[in-house]
């Protein structure tokens, strides 16, 4: 069994657990569930703003703790002045030390989507996600299967929530593409075994429909990096780790910024 089969057995007793707590009546109660969500796709293709997704991740199964001083706050915060098109926060406690009180923190602090960075497989996640105020929803296809993306999609789409497919080969792109669909993340990241090779994003960029924006996520560091994948087709780039690092991610990223500009 991989880290992967691990996260999704969780995952399940998590859910489960988390019906018995929060009844759907509960959540469409909350404040945020009533919301106005905004646009991933008018806010990434804003040419006054990056490009990049900037991440809130506290630690990973690959590489122990990663950030555990900075708060969701001043992280957030920092990433959009920094020019982040949109934020994404990582809500799983087991295996990533997040929760879904640092989306809602994120939230209350900031006027850019946000992602809810999980592991989707029950409708209630998705109910879970408008409640506690994200904009977007991630759909991982190496842990759905068509007709579950498909369920998960269209719940999403009517409840105004953007739809992130995210994808690590050409079988996943294949099988799981659905018009309820609004982004392409090639996570170069194999969750499998969590090596990461940025080669992956120009191997598949061209066989994702113009349809759909492209996301290309992990395994970015480099400035440079984003100039070629925005040459090849890219209209995204998931960035965490690089700035989570650091001892001021928002700092982090207005440098690396500024060295984006320049190049």
């Amino acid at each position: 069994m991989n880290i992967l089969d691990k996260i999704v057995l969780r995952k399940k007793e998590e859910v489960a657990f988390s019906k018995t707590q929060v009844s759907v009546a509960d959540l469409e109660a909350k404040t945020f569930f009533g919301r106005q969500t905004y646009s991933f796709k008018d806010f990434l293709l804003d040419p006054k703003r990056t490009g990049i997704i900037a991440e809130f991740k506290r630690r990973s199964p690959s590489k122990g703790l990663i950030n555990g001083a900075s708060t969701v706050e001043e992280v957030t915060t920092g990433y959009a002045k920094a020019g982040a098109s949109a934020l994404s926060i990582l809500t799983d406690t087991d295996f990533f030390g997040g929760h879904a009180r640092d989306l809602e923190a994120g939230r209350a602090m900031n006027i850019i989507p946000i992602l809810r960075k999980d592991f989707m497989i029950d409708e209630y996640q998705i109910l879970e996600a408008k409640a506690i105020g994200a904009d977007i929803i991630l759909l991982i296809a190496a842990i759905l299967s068509p007709k579950e993306i498909d369920t998960l999609a269209k719940l999403a789409k009517s409840l105004g929530l953007n739809v992130l497919l995210e994808v690590h080969n050409l079988e996943e792109l294949q099988r799981s593409l659905n018009v309820n669909v609004d982004a392409i993340g090639v996570n170069n990241r194999n969750l499998a075994d969590f090596t990461v090779n940025i080669q992956t994003s120009f191997d598949l960029v061209h066989e994702i429909p113009s349809d759909f924006l492209k996301i290309s996520e992990s395994a970015i560091s480099n400035p440079l990096t984003i100039v070629e994948l925005r040459k090849a087709g890219f209209n995204g780039f998931l960035i965490g780790e690089n700035f989570m690092k650091t001892s001021a991610p928002g700092q982090a990223m207005e440098q690396f910024v500024s060295e984006l500009i320049s190049v």
